[in-house]
């Protein structure tokens, strides 16, 4: 039997990362409710650090960089005026980059992220941010859907354990793997993000 190909390999299309001095930094909900809130991700930390690692090297490279936050209801998840709504120290937003608030999981579902990534004239995004399984691969279907190139930072990305609707419960770097093939297969480069150019 051979070895299993992506539909991207098929179609032979190299899966090399865009490089940052081509692309917008999108980072997708690096907020406090995966940290310390209701939805802790086991792997919240060293995604964190990686982001942290992406931010200062798209800064260097003058890499327009995309922050964006889920607001979510008074009381609730990802409250904005709470401390689950508060972006995680690591990916704090710097004067003059651009903020994007979102309410679902696909971050350009309702939002200016569109526009916004259009204005800079770059056809390429590196994404990274939570929940692998969630918005970001929500996030990452849409922008292929909109005609953009994605990478995605494997290592900055986390995600949660899921009861199996099957029976059982699958592991968050179990389902953090399988959401990144996944997407392998047709939408993003996925790499680890110090192999991503600058």
């Amino acid at each position: 039997m051979s070895e299993p190909r992506t539909l991207l390999q098929l179609a032979g299309v190299d899966p090399v990362p865009a490089p940052l001095s081509s692309s917008v930094l999108v980072i997708v909900d690096a907020q406090r409710e995966y940290v310390d809130g209701a939805l802790p991700l086991p792997g919240v930390a060293p995604a964190l650090a990686v982001i942290a690692r992406l931010i200062a090297r798209a800064r260097e490279a003058d890499t327009p960089i995309v922050h964006v936050v889920h607001r979510g209801r008074s009381g609730g998840l990802f409250d904005p005026d709470g401390n689950g709504g508060r972006v995680a120290d690591e990916a704090a937003a710097l004067a003059g980059e651009t903020i994007v608030g979102k309410s679902l999981p696909n971050a350009f579902a309702g939002t200016e992220l569109d526009s916004v990534l259009k204005a800079t004239g770059r056809q390429s995004i590196v994404l990274a941010g939570f929940m692998t399984h969630m918005c970001i691969s929500s996030t990452a279907r849409a922008a292929t859907d909109l005609g953009l190139r994605v990478t995605l930072a494997a290592d900055g990305s986390a995600t949660r354990d899921l009861p199996d609707p099957l029976g059982g419960v699958i592991k968050a770097d179990d389902l953090h793997r399988a959401a990144l093939a996944a997407l392998s297969d047709r939408f993003a480069t996925i790499v680890a993000a110090d192999t991503i150019p600058a």
